[in-house]
Parts: C-alpha cells; structure tokens; sequence
C-alpha cells in the first residue's frame, strides 16, 4: 500500500514528554514529505499552540495542514487560512460554565489568542504550560465569554473527572461532541467534531481515500482517526484500555514511535 497522508497527533504521539520533537522523528517527517506524503498534524492543542511546531517540521513549504481544537479548524499552513471551524455558540459555552460550577470542576475556554477562566488549578497551569499561550482569568465567566469558542475544557482530578464525564455524556452528548486527551483533561466541541470528521474532509478536498491514510496516537482523542484510517497506529503509551483498538503498536513518544512508523510503513512499505 502507497500511503498519501500521515496524520499525527501531537502530545504523547510526536512530542516527547519534554514537549520536544525528536531530531529523529524530524528527519523522518522530512523524508515522507520529499516522498510526496501530506504531513498532517491533529491536535486538541488550539491553532496558536501547533503553528510553530508545523512550520518547524515544513509543514507550510510542502503545502499541508492541521486539525485544530480536536477537529475544530482545519488551516492550511502555506496561508494559514481557516479552511473550516465550528464553534460553540455563546449560550453552550454558558451552559457548560453552569454545569461545571454545580459539578465542582474547572473550566476554560478559548478566544483572542488566550485561554479564559474564572478558576486557579495546577491542571490550567499545565494547560497554560502545554499550550504557551497566554492565561487571561476573568471575574465572571459568563460576561467575558461573550463570543463563540471552538473549545471548552472541564480540568479536575482525573478519577472524579471520568465521573463528571459520564455525567456530563448523558446530559449533553446529543449535542456536543465529548472526549479526553490527558486524564484531567474533558473536552468539549460542538456536535459532529472529532479528528475523524475533519479528517474525512480535509481526505475529500485532496482526493485520498481512508486506505491512504495513516494515523498515529495515543489517547481517547485519537480513536475515531485511528479507526477511521486505513492503518491506524498506537504508540506504546497508549493509554491501556486502547491497546487493542489499533493496528499497530509501535515505540512511544520518547523512543521515536512516529520515525519508526514511517520508516516501516512509508519507506519500506511493509504490509500489516
């Protein structure tokens, strides 16, 4: 099988846990883009948060792009035009603010290049470490969040979150789209947005088939792009309830699990 795309996540998946891209995997993602593969990074990090890292691997010389906000965007890089967003509407954004009050969880938002919260906690200020962008916490939530947003994130303790989760799937899954990238880490975006979803799009506006696609994670919110591309792949600190939901399994992402996907799979062609 040619492979066209290579789609990659980013945290835990490419970058190491230093948030580094190895000088390894960095050769490799150069030599699939000379073999004529898209380089296509997918992320639940916002836009801010991806640019410098793809133009650091050429992904805006070679003409490809990334998924932002778990799907939420989709940017060209040469331009870095919005090719596609869906937001959260003012009113959701105010609901899930009440909903995260009354469940004793954090919450944070995104717009105007900032992350936005009401709240302190050592899970926002990894968000803030993660993301590099800058922290602008507010009186009130509801009257600084007076736009749409692509994302919300509920933070808190991780074995109480996955009961908020639960929670929060049976009262708003029927219109929001739910999912987790780091075990404190609840996401929400509008119904209908997964890295999937984008994914499909932006495969239909290049004429490439799911077959063609290879996707590399490591977390829930990696599943639909794993399932849906023709060679799904886990790095090995996939998180342990996904193990069995991949393809492949490879080194993680502190031992060039991505060099090591290309290397097998773009360069030598190797069959699954």
């Amino acid at each position: 099988m040619k492979y066209k795309m290579l789609v990659l996540d980013m945290d835990d998946t490419l970058l190491t846990d230093d948030h580094q891209i190895s000088d390894k995997n960095k050769a490799m993602i150069q030599k699939a883009q000379e073999l004529g593969v898209y380089v296509v990074l997918a992320s639940g990090r916002p836009t801010p948060a991806m640019i410098n890292y793809a133009k650091d691997l050429n992904l805006h010389t070679n003409e490809s792009y990334i998924l932002a906000y778990n799907g939420g965007q989709i940017i060209e890089m040469k331009s870095e035009e919005v090719l596609f967003e869906q937001s959260i509407s003012k009113e959701h954004i105010h609901q899930l603010y009440d909903f995260s009050v009354a469940n004793n969880v954090d919450i944070i938002t995104y717009f105007d290049g900032a992350i936005v919260t009401e709240n302190e906690s050592e899970y926002i200020d990894l968000e803030v470490h993660i993301t590099g962008m800058p922290l602008r916490k507010v009186d009130n939530f509801k009257e600084a969040v007076n736009q749409t947003s692509v994302k919300c994130i509920m933070l808190a303790e991780p074995a109480y979150l996955k009961v908020v989760s639960e929670k929060l799937q049976a009262e708003m899954s029927s219109h929001k789209s739910i999912t987790t990238s780091k075990p404190f880490f609840l996401e929400i975006m509008q119904s209908g947005i997964d890295k999937a979803a984008s994914l499909a799009r932006l495969a239909s506006t290049l004429n490439i088939d799911a077959s063609e696609i290879i996707a590399v994670g490591n977390a829930y919110n990696d599943l639909t792009m794993i399932e849906y591309a023709g060679l799904g792949v886990w790095v090995d600190n996939v998180e342990t309830e996904l193990r069995d939901r991949a393809n492949v399994i490879v080194a993680s992402n502190n031992n060039d699990g991505v060099a090591e996907v290309i290397e097998r799979f773009i360069v030598n062609g190797e069959e699954v």
